[in-house]
């Protein structure tokens, strides 16, 4: 999600396309330049206004060194706080398949997500990229028209890509998981508009559930949240942030 305050107050005060009100409250979108989905709850974009897909290129995956450690072979599983529009699953997905060709090894995507948005959403947002069409409307697809919330979003995109979206508090999905992970995409709202993401404990189960050597990745710099990735255990890293950004971190489990 974008962190980005100057960004996020002009959008606020700025025109609005569209609104969706029948959607719950937690769930409530305005739409900005057609497109752009905007949570009322949490006052924040889904993402860089400048171009989303380039930011998932530039933080998540060149933060957490992808594709090039999937050159070796062999499965991969990445987590992921914050699943939204389902943009970073698509951009990763999609270079996915241009990395591995023909090698063998299969793909996890695991996602914690307190409100997953409707089917409608979720492709009205992704459509604004053509080079995704084919993983958008596969998602899409295969996307529930409206979650209840609960349980298990579990997806077959391919045969060699699983996705599954953990519906809920992200503390409590992830205490509850069995799972290791190579990688982490650490993409909730700005950790000022949603702090209970970026808690010590939250980042705290994510070390617990990182794989040794694994690595984590993410948008935010906040100082808060610097000591919290380091406290818990990793090793962190200051780079350049997407867009005239000044700073992300990404970081490693030793």
């Amino acid at each position: 999600m974008a962190e980005n305050a100057p960004e996020n107050a002009a959008a606020a005060n700025g025109p609005t396309t569209d609104r969706t009100p029948e959607l719950a409250p937690d769930l409530a979108l305005d739409w900005h330049e057609g497109d752009m989905p905007y949570s009322q709850a949490y006052g924040d974009h889904f993402y860089c206004r400048t171009d989303g897909r380039l930011e998932c290129g530039h933080v998540f995956l060149d933060g957490n060194g992808l594709p090039s450690r999937w050159s070796d072979g062999g499965d991969f599983t990445i987590g992921e706080l914050g699943f939204g529009t389902g943009l970073n699953l698509c951009e990763t997905w999609r270079q996915w398949r241009a990395a591995r060709g023909d090698a063998l090894g299969t793909l996890h995507f695991v996602s914690f997500e307190r409100f997953p948005l409707p089917r409608a959403a979720i492709d009205r947002a992704l459509s604004h990229w053509p080079q995704i069409d084919r993983e958008r409307a596969a998602l899409s697809g295969l996307w529930p028209e409206a979650p209840d919330g609960h349980g298990a979003i579990a997806l077959e995109l391919d045969e060699r890509t699983r996705l599954t979206v953990v519906c809920g508090p992200a503390l409590e999905g992830l205490q509850a998981c069995g799972l290791s992970f190579d990688a982490w995409y650490l993409d909730g709202f700005a950790p000022s508009r949603n702090p209970d993401m970026w808690s010590a404990e939250l980042i705290g189960q994510v070390f617990g559930h990182t794989s040794p050597g694994g690595t984590f990745a993410t948008y935010a710099a906040a100082g808060f949240v610097r000591r919290n990735l380091a406290g818990a255990g990793f090793a962190v890293e200051r780079r350049p942030g997407f867009a005239g950004k000044r700073e992300m971190l990404c970081g490693r489990r030793p």
